[in-house]
């Protein structure tokens, strides 16, 4: 879980017996292709990944064979066989709404402890953090007129691997999400999990009505029938033919615009008003959009592909830098001033100015001990204090609904989908007045 960098540079700074307190931080240098907001995700995985911190023996016998360590001596390798973390860690909690140069995360330890979690730490925000910010948008669309819809999470078969899946499952809930189809997502994180049936199911018999009745005769309360493999049409006229409840039909493909108005009249004058109609396919926040303000009738959506991938916006360009570096009781701070590549100094902390009502006006990114007169909220929290956990993570409903109710402060100019304003973020008199006395200082 860490790239050789890491582990090289570690022994570089053991070997020199650089025994420095450093302070990085986790941030998104710029907003990715259509985004306007970010949603934070992944928080407690990279906590648990932290306390966790262990290299066993096996580690340790790989790393010794390449052939870059050498000339290490044996007492690194004996000094990772008992590493454990025992920093403190500040962080904006997942479900949160945060815009790019503010830290995500803040980690103040031994050097080495806070350099070899750079690559798994990258890794599991940056994910859930993109997925989550495109599911907000999903589920934004589907509920563009007020009308609540749900968007289930289908997007497991087309994610980067199982282990990409099972943790789209969960940013995507945080976002906003019903639930998902991935049933290891559901075991671990307690997310609710949906699915149908595939077109296999009604292939694997002898006519697509025999089809729905096996079907109904397992799960009556649940059934939801998938319609097109065959004819959309005739479909939903051998759905009512059962002259049984079920709980709804799915449309896989085609105008689910035309499809969706065909189906809901058929079901309707067969007396199967209650029965929700679900419309998947290749379906992002755009298509989901137009389906709405066309009065499309349908319930829900399942997403996959396009949300689970992040397909617009596939990657999120976190940057985990170093700021501020204790040695020999020496306090000093760090900054890059390369161009497009600038990082400011010192531990900081956000502070979100708020009008009368809570609503978000600007943030501002200052220095831990800023003094800011205006009504605001700080949005990182300590969540580990000397290698002890201080945080209680909350549950995964608790977490969807922190992200609604701050997403629900954000103004309306700030998440559009179509040229959006940009939410003020501004650093603070201190923090800009300190990068510039480095900039101006910096040796070379």
């Amino acid at each position: 879980m860490v790239d050789l960098y890491e582990s090289t540079m570690a022994a570089g700074y053991f070997e020199n017996k650089i025994e420095a307190i450093t302070t990085f931080e986790l941030f998104v240098r710029e907003m990715p292709k259509n985004r306007s907001f970010l949603v934070s995700a992944g928080l407690q995985q990279a906590i648990e990944f932290l306390l966790n911190l262990k290299f066993d023996g096996e580690d340790l016998e790989y790393l010794k064979k390449l052939p870059v360590f050498k000339s290490v001596s044996r007492d690194f390798f004996d000094f990772l066989s008992e590493i454990k973390f025992d920093g403190n860690v500040w962080a904006i909690p997942e479900g949160e709404v945060f815009f790019p140069s503010e830290p995500l995360i803040r980690i103040t330890a031994p050097i080495i402890q806070v350099q070899i979690l750079e690559t798994f730490l990258l890794s599991v925000l940056n994910f859930q953090c993109m997925v989550a910010s495109k599911s907000a948008r999903v589920v934004q669309a589907a509920e563009c007129d007020g009308k609540k819809r749900g968007i289930m999470e289908f997007g497991s078969r087309r994610a980067h691997g199982p282990e990409a899946g099972v943790y789209a499952a969960r940013a995507s809930f945080i976002a906003g999400c019903m639930g998902t189809s991935n049933v290891y997502a559901g075991k671990s994180f307690g997310i609710p999990v949906y699915g149908t049936a595939a077109h296999s199911w009604t292939m694997a018999f002898d006519s697509e009505f025999e089809s729905f009745k096996a079907y109904h005769r397992v799960f009556p309360d649940s059934t939801i029938l998938l319609i097109d493999t065959y004819d959309v049409e005739e479909g939903a006229k051998n759905a009512v033919k059962l002259n049984k409840k079920f709980y709804g039909v799915r449309i896989d493909s085609g105008s689910l615009l035309e499809y969706s108005k065909l189906v809901r009249r058929i079901l309707d004058e067969n007396g199967h008003n209650e029965a929700i109609i679900v419309a998947s396919g290749d379906l992002d926040e755009f298509k989901i959009r137009k389906l709405v303000e066309n009065s499309a009738p349908i319930d829900s959506f399942g997403v996959g592909t396009r949300m689970t991938t992040s397909e617009d916006a596939p990657s999120l360009g976190g940057i985990y830098n170093l700021v501020e570096i204790e040695k020999h009781k020496e306090n000093k701070f760090k900054a890059k001033f390369s161009d497009e590549k600038a990082t400011y100094p010192g531990k900081k902390q956000v502070y979100r100015i708020l009008d009368k009502d809570s609503n978000y006006i600007k943030d501002v990114i200052g220095l831990v001990e800023d003094q800011i007169p205006e009504n605001h909220e700080t949005l990182l929290k300590e969540i580990i204090n000397k290698g002890k956990l201080v945080y209680e993570f909350p549950d995964m409903k608790s977490l969807k609904n922190n992200f609604k109710r701050n997403f629900s402060k954000l103004h309306n100019d700030y998440i559009r989908f179509e040229n959006p304003e940009t939410h003020p973020v501004t650093y603070s008199r201190n923090l800009q007045q300190l990068f510039d006395e480095l900039k101006e200082k910096q040796s070379y």
